[in-house]
């Protein structure tokens, strides 16, 4: 059953990042995004790497497919398979099961490109985009960590 936040605000969406942060902190997470461009994935990273203390500059990884941050209280790894699209994506799909384990947090916009090679255990993430203010989170747990951290928010 997916659960619904909606956000009315740039406030309400980091409000929303930091309880994710801290439901996520002490397990990691497999988190895949989803929203059409400007929805607010990379923003709603930001975030998230913001309560997990990242001293890194976060940025979309758009060009450079995946970007680490390391400095945070656990590290995060934040993919971006956009330009791999459907035929790239099944040559990075072992590598993409390497960080779905452990106690670390990756997110991987764009997600609908995998093509079902991710992970069981994941938490997906739908924003949606209404204006410039509103956005619609809906959130799903597929697997047992995953459906105990979205009880944590």
């Amino acid at each position: 059953m997916p659960f619904i936040y909606n956000c009315y605000s740039l406030e309400e969406t980091e409000n929303l990042a930091e309880k994710f942060a801290n439901a996520v902190k002490e397990t990691g997470a497999f988190v895949c995004l989803f929203g059409e461009v400007g929805a607010g994935k990379t923003a709603f990273v930001k975030f998230v790497c913001k309560y997990l203390q990242v001293k890194e500059k976060v940025t979309s990884p758009s060009f450079v497919i995946l970007n680490e941050y390391k400095s945070g209280v656990i590290p995060v790894y934040h993919f971006d398979l956009y330009r791999l699209e459907k035929e790239g994506v099944s040559t990075i799909s072992s590598e993409l099961e390497e960080y779905s384990e452990g106690k670390l947090l990756t997110f991987v916009e764009w997600a609908e490109f995998s093509e079902n090679v991710l992970p069981f255990d994941r938490i997906e993430i739908n924003i949606k985009y209404i204006d410039e203010n509103k956005r619609i989170f809906e959130f799903s747990a597929f697997g047992k960590k995953s459906e105990s951290i979205l009880k944590r928010l």
